[in-house]
């Protein structure tokens, strides 16, 4: 049987990239090498390179993303399992230039990613499905704003975020008008763009959906229960929070969550991972947004809940090769 050669490709080019090299690192170990050579490819702003079993970086050629090593021998990749978590393997940077060379990729196209890495957009779209989000203003930076205006049309407290940016980073619960200014800033940090939301009431659940073996399936849902004000960057990462897998809601509640789940995943046309993120308010999910490439260290919550289902990683990251090497 003829091996395929995969790529782990990880990194990037946000803070993030920290959480991406352990989620590459767990779907290193636990792919199939009776189906698979298995190789890790690193991605960061000021360089591109691979890693040899022996830990020894070899040059990625950007042209054809082949790898020369010195015995020269060239090594191409059948399938890259893309798991960077923010730009450029979440925002459909890397799937352009893939889907332009002809490489073969896991996870979804270059439109979903850039999509999806959106929020403002995601929502906008997910809205004519009929699924429900908070009420928010857009603003560009350097634009006019009205700061009691915001206030009087959202209410207190709200949130202000950056419209682009992944892990929960610039993000600030505004309870008064004196502190909005600031929280604005924070997330022009971030981004070019913010959205200021209302602030919904009720239990946060993250929800896991992916294709598997031909169907969409709801993995679980994660009830978050942060030990500070929201769940930001500290809590998914540094143990600021509880995760609570499956979430404590009811039996109808749980149907509606997966339904909605499901239906903007399949509206969007995804595939591969997915993680959405829900405030569920008087038995109403109301959508955060959806992450394309989740953490997927031991730690994370998609690996948890693939436990939970009775999902093996190796089969839940097998089933990602396999399809990619149809497309």
């Amino acid at each position: 049987m003829n091996k395929k050669n995969v790529a782990v490709v990880m990194g990037g080019y946000s803070e993030e990239y920290k959480v991406s090299l352990k989620s590459g690192q767990l779907i290193f170990d636990s792919l199939d090498r009776d189906l698979y050579n298995v190789y890790k490819v690193v991605i960061l702003k000021d360089e591109w390179y691979f890693l040899d079993d022996r830990g020894q970086k070899g040059e990625i050629g950007k042209a054809d993303f082949c790898v020369s090593l010195s015995s020269g021998f060239t090594v191409k990749f059948d399938v890259c399992f893309n798991i960077i978590h923010g730009k450029p393997g979440e925002n459909g940077a890397l799937q352009a230039y893939w889907d332009t060379i002809g490489q073969k990729y896991t996870g979804c196209d270059f439109y979903q990613s850039a999509l999806t890495f959106n929020k403002k957009d995601t929502l906008a779209v997910l809205s004519k499905y009929g699924i429900p989000s908070a009420k928010s203003i857009y603003l560009r930076k350097g634009e006019d704003c009205d700061e009691a205006n915001i206030i009087q049309e959202l209410g207190l407290p709200l949130f202000v975020k950056p419209n682009q940016s992944g892990s929960s980073l610039g993000i600030t619960k505004v309870k008064e008008q004196g502190e909005l200014k600031n929280a604005m800033d924070f997330a022009f940090a971030e981004d070019d763009e913010i959205l200021i939301e209302s602030f919904l009431d009720g239990m946060e659940v993250s929800v896991g959906v992916l294709d598997y073996q031909g169907k969409t399936i709801v993995l679980g849902i994660t009830e978050i229960v942060p030990h500070k004000e929201f769940f930001d960057y500290e809590a998914k990462y540094e143990g600021a929070s509880e995760e609570i897998t499956p979430a404590r809601i009811d039996e109808a509640t749980r149907i509606k969550v997966e339904e909605i789940a499901k239906k903007a995943y399949e509206s969007l046309g995804m595939s591969g991972f997915s993680r959405s993120e829900f405030i569920i308010m008087k038995g109403i999910p109301y959508m955060l947004e959806m992450n394309t490439n989740p953490g997927f260290s031991p730690a994370s919550i998609l690996p948890q809940q693939a436990e939970i289902y009775g999902i093996s990683i190796k089969d839940l990251c097998g089933n990602e090769v396999e399809k990619a090497l149809k497309k």
